[in-house]
């Protein structure tokens, strides 16, 4: 899949190894790591809906159209699709990193 960012700082952090472990510490930055690896590897969202780890959910209120995976609990990494349809995951193949959250 394609992969784009919300923001030029998110894009920095997220693709430098020593900023993401500086932010985040080493245990989510490997999660991230592994999360943004999957996502970069994947032909669609289908794919990484076929991975019950990363637990693909969408998400509502301030999130509406937008979708979660799991990170180190209890954050998330927030994306939301950039063409296709949100109702049919093989079309998605790109996406919008949001941010990293816990919105619990």
């Amino acid at each position: 899949m394609r992969i784009n960012y919300a923001s030029s700082k998110l894009q920095k952090t997220l693709q430098n190894e020593k900023i993401l472990l500086k932010c985040y510490g080493a245990r989510q930055a490997n999660k991230i790591t592994q999360r943004m690896s999957e996502l970069f590897a994947a032909n669609s969202l289908h794919d990484i809906g076929c991975n019950r780890a990363t637990r693909l959910h969408t998400l509502s209120g301030q999130y509406k159209e937008c979708f979660a995976i799991d990170l180190v609990h209890p954050f998330r990494l927030v994306f939301k699709p950039e063409d296709g349809d949100k109702n049919d995951f093989t079309s998605i193949t790109i996406v919008k990193i949001i941010e990293i959250i816990d919105y619990h």
